[in-house]
């Protein structure tokens, strides 16, 4: 049950080949249209080593904004078999999910009403506090997933000392009376049938992941399908602790 939960893209996109990755938030390209290069925000300082290669092909978000130094944002690029597409935005999951918890188009949480976007525990700020008719308390947190092989998504795609902390609370959460933990991991492709933590990446992650379905902490995941029009929510895919 996903009521066409979509973020659409509020300009059109440049296609561009992707050079290189001067620091963490911008990319160097080669836009398809003059062959001019250009540098670009990159708004997911994840790793992406799998996915930025020299001369893959990259969608570019066109930005006139005053005082930046970039005109142009990384949208989406190409998987590596070139058959679909990557949001490369750590922001749109949140978007995506805020809508789709307001508007009740998750099975997942038929039951819960979203009460707010962020929520405050301890030294953790998680993306969503929910309710139910019971009066109990959902903290969830939202998990961008890039990296994938093989139709298996993996998370994280570096080590995530913050990732850690995240799930560490949020068994402590699920230990208080009338109170719940969820964690939500957000494909940002369509290639993936199934999301596992990444051991080979990050086996503390993996174990406190591990530990929290263990303690009761539910862990969701969902795939998205993305066009170089919009990102749409997709179906539901299991995580695999």
């Amino acid at each position: 049950m996903t009521n066409k939960i979509s973020i659409e893209f509020d300009v059109s996109l440049q296609v561009a080949y992707f050079v290189e990755r001067p620091n963490r938030f911008v990319i160097r390209c080669i836009l398809d249209t003059n062959g001019e290069m250009v540098d670009a925000h990159l708004p997911d300082p994840g790793r992406l080593r799998e996915i930025l290669i020299p001369g893959r092909k990259v969608w570019l978000r066109p930005v006139n904004s005053p005082g930046r130094k970039t005109k142009w944002s990384a949208q989406l690029s190409e998987t590596p078999e070139g058959n679909s597409l990557i949001s490369l935005d750590s922001t749109l999951p949140n978007d995506l999910i805020y809508k789709a918890l307001d508007r009740k188009a998750m099975e997942e949480f038929l039951d819960w009403s979203l009460v707010s976007r962020e929520h405050t525990v301890g030294n953790s700020r998680f993306d969503f506090l929910l309710s139910n008719d019971d009066g109990d308390k959902l903290v969830l947190e939202v998990k961008s997933v890039t990296l994938a092989q093989d139709r298996i998504g993996f998370f994280p795609d570096a080590i995530t000392a913050r990732g850690r902390r995240h799930v560490r609370e949020l068994i402590n959460i699920s230990k208080r009376s009338g109170w719940k933990g969820a964690i939500l991991f957000v494909a940002q492709r369509s290639d993936v049938d199934v999301i596992r933590a990444a051991k080979h990446i990050d086996p503390k992650f993996a174990r406190e992941l591990a530990n929290a379905n263990n303690a009761g902490v539910y862990i969701f995941g969902r795939r998205c399908y993305v066009t170089p029009k919009a990102i749409s929510l997709g179906e539901s895919v299991p995580v695999e602790c």
